[in-house]
């Protein structure tokens, strides 16, 4: 077998998507057509017999948890099942009460037969590898198997065939393959613990010797992971890494692979690190930008350097990508990946203007357009897509954070009336957010309703430290002295 990466067909997570758009009350009507068409088509076209019993079934589909379906035939061995036969969390949180998902018993029995016969052949395929030719035709018989099984979309059977496959493979970058096909089919069905526990396994694996691109894909697999788990901190560097060697477009598209490393890198990293990163990142600029730094980010001119120093905010200034107020920043990004897969190619365009202005407000300090823009974000991208969409409540409060964090810093008193006309919120709403983040100790300031004032506290980082010093030092003395009356005690006792 080639070095070429393998079993990267399936399962294809733009399903997941579309299953998740179905039951996301969010989504407007077109979509939710259009992602029932999508599923619809691609059930009886793959002959998804087991994914269609698991979305539509009249009781154990989880679109259909209020039974409202009416199964014509009951298949006879089915009657008594007391449990689902696939688990999955592929929901919305908070589901759409009515989603359309008709089910057909025909349909599924016709489904059921096509997948019998193709089994019975590739079993035959298989028992004729054995007697007559070699072991890569055996394990290439045994690798349609484990495709079968991820094409349908049986979760169990998908895992467990992959598993028998990687135990009789020998060369190491089939066995990554195979591994990420199991990670990959873990975030089809939305099981987070074990996406952890096959990723540990492929790190093993690309450390005994993966190569260069297995290594890149593996990191964008990771990177997707941690955003999915709120762990923005750790998936940040890893997704913004990834734009520029991205080819593992059988986990999600180029775009949106740029929007999820924007997020990230705009809540978590610090204010030099997004300037070099995200503002100035030339992979970013060539989407975000507008104008003369788009074109000069596509052509290669620019590049996150000197302007990555900038920390202070009296030297931000508005910067040449910021978008104008009649602009839209929308993107084909067939022309930026780098791959040549089929999903490249039918990259749509995105409409990127709400987060380049995120990203732009951000960075330059203007508040008002940051909270509208941030909204927008939300709309756009946060309820709309299925790894957002859990933690979307969150990442707005924490972006408020760092909004008012950033704001704060610079000034020792701060006017309540006009902290407020900055974000364009009213006094009462800024008193009650900044409440809630003081009280837990996210803000270091005071607020006097009475003179309308905002005192900040900055700590003191050389007394932090000399008091951190001390209460340490306290409490190592304390466990020497215990350990000294323990050996004490000790030698009394032998004497």
């Amino acid at each position: 077998m080639g070095s070429d990466p393998q079993y990267i067909k399936y399962p294809d997570l733009l399903l997941a998507q579309s299953v998740f758009n179905l039951s996301n009350p969010a989504c407007n009507a077109s979509t939710r057509q259009a992602s029932l068409k999508k599923l619809q088509d691609a059930i009886a076209e793959r002959k998804m017999a087991p994914f269609y019993r698991h979305l539509a079934h009249p009781t154990e589909g989880i679109l259909n948890t209020s039974g409202e379906g009416v199964t014509q035939h009951p298949h006879p061995h089915n009657a008594g099942a007391s449990k689902p036969l696939i688990t999955s969390n592929m929901l919305a949180s908070r589901p759409s009460s009515k989603i359309d998902f008709p089910w057909d018993e025909k349909l599924y029995h016709s489904l059921v037969e096509d997948n019998k016969k193709e089994l019975e052949g590739i079993q035959k395929e298989e028992d004729e590898a054995e007697e007559a030719a070699g072991e890569t035709e055996v394990q290439a018989a045994r690798g349609k198997r484990a495709e079968f099984w991820a094409r349908v979309g049986d979760k169990d059977k998908s895992i467990e065939s992959h598993e028998a496959l990687l135990e009789k493979i020998g060369f190491l970058g089939t066995k990554i393959d195979l591994v990420l096909a199991m990670i990959r089919i873990g975030l089809f069905f939305g099981d987070r613990l074990f996406v952890k526990k096959t990723i540990e396994r492929a790190e093993a694996l690309v450390e005994s010797g993966g190569d260069w691109d297995r290594r890149n894909r593996l990191k964008a697999y990771k990177g997707m992971h941690l955003l999915t788990c709120r762990s923005y901190s750790l998936a940040a560097p890893l997704l913004l890494d990834s734009l520029s060697t991205f080819t593992s477009y059988e986990l999600c598209s180029y775009s949106s692979l740029v929007i999820y490393s924007v997020l990230a890198g705009s809540l978590s990293l610090k204010r030099v690190d997004f300037k070099a990163k995200v503002v100035d990142a030339p992979e970013i600029k060539a989407i975000l930008g507008a104008g003369e730094d788009q074109l000069a980010a596509l052509s290669g001119e620019v590049s996150s350097g000197p302007g990555a120093l900038d920390e202070e905010m009296a030297d931000a200034t508005v910067s040449k990508s910021t978008p104008t107020a009649g602009a839209t920043t929308v993107v084909n990004l067939t022309t930026l990946a780098t791959g040549s897969t089929e999903q490249a190619e039918t990259e749509t365009p995105v409409d990127f203007s709400p987060l380049a202005n995120l990203v732009n407000s951000l960075y330059n300090g203007n508040y008002r357009s940051f909270f509208k823009a941030l909204a927008a974000v939300e709309d756009h991208f946060l309820t709309q897509d299925r790894y957002l969409h859990e933690h979307r409540a969150w990442f707005v409060r924490e972006m408020r954070l760092r909004a008012y964090q950033q704001l704060l810093q610079s000034y020792r008193v701060v006017g309540l009336t006009s902290m407020a006309n900055d974000f364009g919120v009213t006094v009462d709403y800024l008193d009650r957010d900044l409440a809630k983040f003081i009280s837990s100790n996210r803000i270091s300031c005071t607020i006097d309703r009475v003179n309308g004032i905002i005192e900040t506290n900055r700590p003191d980082d050389k007394n932090k430290q000399y008091s951190d010093v001390v209460k340490h030092g306290d409490s190592l003395i304390t466990k020497l002295q215990k350990y000294g009356q323990a050996v004490r005690l000790r030698g009394s006792e032998r004497s």
